[in-house]
Protein backbone atom coordinates (compact mmCIF):
# COMPACT_ATOMS: atom_id res chain seq x y z
CA UNK A 1 0.00 0.00 0.00
CA UNK A 2 1.41 3.15 -0.73
CA UNK A 3 -0.39 6.87 -0.49
CA UNK A 4 -1.40 8.69 -3.59
CA UNK A 5 1.37 11.68 -2.60
CA UNK A 6 3.79 8.97 -2.99
CA UNK A 7 3.01 8.26 -6.91
CA UNK A 8 5.81 8.42 -9.33
CA UNK A 9 6.46 7.51 -13.39
CA UNK A 10 6.32 3.85 -14.10
CA UNK A 11 5.10 2.86 -10.54
CA UNK A 12 2.79 -0.33 -11.40
CA UNK A 13 -0.79 0.41 -9.30
CA UNK A 14 -3.00 -3.08 -8.05
CA UNK A 15 -6.55 -1.04 -8.76
CA UNK A 16 -9.73 -3.73 -8.87
CA UNK A 17 -7.24 -6.60 -9.51
CA UNK A 18 -6.00 -4.88 -12.88
CA UNK A 19 -2.36 -3.63 -13.15
CA UNK A 20 -1.74 -0.38 -13.78
CA UNK A 21 1.23 1.88 -14.56
CA UNK A 22 1.71 5.40 -13.78
CA UNK A 23 2.58 7.31 -17.04
CA UNK A 24 1.81 10.93 -15.79
CA UNK A 25 0.59 12.15 -11.97
CA UNK A 26 0.33 15.71 -11.19
CA UNK A 27 -0.50 16.89 -7.45
CA UNK A 28 -3.32 19.46 -8.01
CA UNK A 29 -5.19 22.12 -5.38
CA UNK A 30 -8.06 23.34 -6.53
CA UNK A 31 -9.52 27.07 -5.33
CA UNK A 32 -11.72 25.34 -2.99
CA UNK A 33 -11.45 21.89 -1.89
CA UNK A 34 -9.38 19.06 -1.14
CA UNK A 35 -5.97 18.31 -2.97
CA UNK A 36 -6.20 16.00 -5.75
CA UNK A 37 -3.85 13.57 -7.62
CA UNK A 38 -4.60 13.64 -11.33
CA UNK A 39 -2.93 10.54 -12.98
CA UNK A 40 -2.78 9.07 -16.69
CA UNK A 41 -2.54 5.15 -15.90
CA UNK A 42 -1.73 2.70 -18.81
CA UNK A 43 -3.17 -0.81 -18.53
CA UNK A 44 -0.33 -3.59 -18.13
CA UNK A 45 -1.58 -5.92 -20.43
CA UNK A 46 -4.24 -4.22 -23.02
CA UNK A 47 -2.16 -0.99 -23.63
CA UNK A 48 -5.06 1.15 -22.81
CA UNK A 49 -4.77 4.89 -21.49
CA UNK A 50 -7.09 6.04 -19.12
CA UNK A 51 -7.14 9.16 -16.95
CA UNK A 52 -7.57 9.22 -13.02
CA UNK A 53 -8.45 11.36 -10.65
CA UNK A 54 -7.49 10.20 -6.82
CA UNK A 55 -7.92 12.26 -3.51
CA UNK A 56 -4.80 13.03 -1.61
CA UNK A 57 -3.56 11.05 0.91
CA UNK A 58 -5.85 7.71 0.22
CA UNK A 59 -3.87 4.43 0.14
CA UNK A 60 -3.52 2.24 -3.12
CA UNK A 61 -1.89 -1.26 -3.71
CA UNK A 62 1.29 -1.50 -5.53
CA UNK A 63 2.09 -4.40 -7.68
CA UNK A 64 5.55 -5.87 -7.21
CA UNK A 65 6.65 -6.26 -11.21
CA UNK A 66 10.15 -7.95 -12.04
CA UNK A 67 11.67 -6.65 -14.35
CA UNK A 68 14.65 -9.06 -15.99
CA UNK A 69 17.00 -8.49 -18.25
CA UNK A 70 16.49 -11.61 -21.03
CA UNK A 71 17.93 -12.99 -24.18
CA UNK A 72 15.97 -13.54 -26.80
CA UNK A 73 16.88 -17.12 -28.49
CA UNK A 74 14.65 -18.93 -30.49
CA UNK A 75 11.08 -19.21 -31.47
CA UNK A 76 9.50 -22.95 -31.18
CA UNK A 77 5.97 -22.77 -32.54
CA UNK A 78 4.73 -22.73 -28.95
CA UNK A 79 5.98 -19.41 -27.90
CA UNK A 80 9.27 -17.59 -27.65
CA UNK A 81 11.84 -18.59 -25.61
CA UNK A 82 14.17 -16.13 -23.79
CA UNK A 83 17.10 -16.68 -21.17
CA UNK A 84 17.85 -15.01 -17.91
CA UNK A 85 20.96 -13.49 -17.98
CA UNK A 86 22.00 -13.87 -14.74
CA UNK A 87 20.74 -17.28 -13.70
CA UNK A 88 20.26 -19.07 -17.28
CA UNK A 89 17.05 -19.78 -16.57
CA UNK A 90 15.04 -20.35 -20.05
CA UNK A 91 11.90 -19.50 -20.04
CA UNK A 92 9.00 -19.17 -23.27
CA UNK A 93 6.76 -16.34 -23.65
CA UNK A 94 3.35 -16.86 -25.57
CA UNK A 95 3.02 -14.92 -28.83
CA UNK A 96 -0.08 -12.73 -27.47
CA UNK A 97 2.99 -11.71 -24.51
CA UNK A 98 5.75 -11.09 -26.74
CA UNK A 99 2.76 -8.96 -29.12
CA UNK A 100 4.50 -6.80 -31.73
CA UNK A 101 8.21 -6.96 -30.78
CA UNK A 102 8.02 -10.04 -32.52
CA UNK A 103 8.90 -7.80 -36.02
CA UNK A 104 11.42 -6.72 -34.19
CA UNK A 105 13.47 -9.58 -32.23
CA UNK A 106 17.01 -11.01 -33.45
CA UNK A 107 18.72 -14.29 -32.28
CA UNK A 108 20.51 -13.05 -29.40
CA UNK A 109 19.38 -9.75 -28.86
CA UNK A 110 18.51 -8.89 -25.33
CA UNK A 111 15.43 -7.17 -23.97
CA UNK A 112 13.78 -6.24 -20.64
CA UNK A 113 11.16 -9.09 -19.40
CA UNK A 114 8.89 -7.38 -17.01
CA UNK A 115 7.12 -10.64 -14.63
CA UNK A 116 4.44 -10.15 -11.95
CA UNK A 117 4.15 -13.05 -9.34
CA UNK A 118 6.08 -15.74 -11.87
CA UNK A 119 3.82 -14.54 -14.69
CA UNK A 120 5.06 -13.04 -18.16
CA UNK A 121 3.22 -9.64 -18.41
CA UNK A 122 5.37 -8.10 -21.41
CA UNK A 123 8.71 -7.44 -22.87
CA UNK A 124 10.55 -3.40 -23.51
CA UNK A 125 12.88 -3.30 -26.45
CA UNK A 126 15.64 -0.87 -27.06
CA UNK A 127 14.30 1.89 -28.30
CA UNK A 128 15.92 1.24 -31.73
CA UNK A 129 17.58 -2.19 -33.05
CA UNK A 130 19.53 -2.76 -36.67
CA UNK A 131 17.86 -4.39 -38.80
CA UNK A 132 19.50 -5.61 -42.39
CA UNK A 133 17.12 -4.68 -45.87
CA UNK A 134 16.54 -8.19 -47.80
CA UNK A 135 14.74 -7.14 -50.06
CA UNK A 136 13.08 -3.69 -51.77
CA UNK A 137 12.81 -2.09 -55.51
CA UNK A 138 15.25 0.05 -56.76
CA UNK A 139 14.33 3.74 -55.98
CA UNK A 140 13.88 5.73 -58.79
CA UNK A 141 15.36 9.07 -58.99
CA UNK A 142 12.46 10.97 -60.18
CA UNK A 143 9.48 9.23 -58.66
CA UNK A 144 8.37 11.35 -56.09
CA UNK A 145 4.48 10.34 -55.85
CA UNK A 146 5.44 8.51 -52.54
CA UNK A 147 7.20 11.12 -50.62
CA UNK A 148 10.78 9.61 -51.46
CA UNK A 149 9.87 6.66 -49.50
CA UNK A 150 9.79 3.22 -50.69
CA UNK A 151 8.75 -0.19 -48.97
CA UNK A 152 11.53 -2.49 -47.64
CA UNK A 153 11.50 -6.21 -46.10
CA UNK A 154 13.71 -6.39 -42.95
CA UNK A 155 15.28 -9.47 -41.77
CA UNK A 156 12.94 -9.96 -39.36
CA UNK A 157 10.37 -10.17 -42.02
CA UNK A 158 8.41 -7.03 -41.64
CA UNK A 159 8.21 -4.57 -43.86
CA UNK A 160 8.99 -0.57 -43.02
CA UNK A 161 9.21 2.52 -45.06
CA UNK A 162 12.85 3.44 -46.29
CA UNK A 163 13.73 6.26 -48.17
CA UNK A 164 14.83 5.79 -51.72
CA UNK A 165 18.63 5.46 -51.72
CA UNK A 166 18.15 2.31 -49.16
CA UNK A 167 19.10 -0.79 -51.29
CA UNK A 168 19.16 -4.72 -50.50
CA UNK A 169 21.88 -5.84 -48.36
CA UNK A 170 22.04 -2.26 -46.47
CA UNK A 171 21.57 -1.96 -42.65
CA UNK A 172 19.46 0.21 -41.61
CA UNK A 173 17.99 1.45 -37.87
CA UNK A 174 14.52 1.21 -36.98
CA UNK A 175 12.43 2.48 -34.11
CA UNK A 176 10.65 -0.65 -32.02
CA UNK A 177 7.91 1.68 -30.67
CA UNK A 178 6.68 2.74 -34.20
CA UNK A 179 8.30 0.79 -37.16
CA UNK A 180 10.25 4.07 -38.35
CA UNK A 181 12.98 4.22 -40.06
CA UNK A 182 15.52 6.05 -38.31
CA UNK A 183 19.18 5.69 -40.10
CA UNK A 184 21.35 3.77 -42.55
CA UNK A 185 24.46 1.99 -39.97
Amino acid sequence: MVSTNDLKNGMVLDLDGQLWSVIWFQHHKPGKGNTVVRTKLKHVLSGKVVDRTFNSDIKVDTANVDRREMQYLYHDGDGYVFMDTSTYDQLTLAEDTVGDAKNYLLENALATVALHEGNPLYIDLPASVELEVTYTEPGLQGDRSTGGTKPATVETGVQIQVPLFINTGDRVKVDTREGNYLGRV
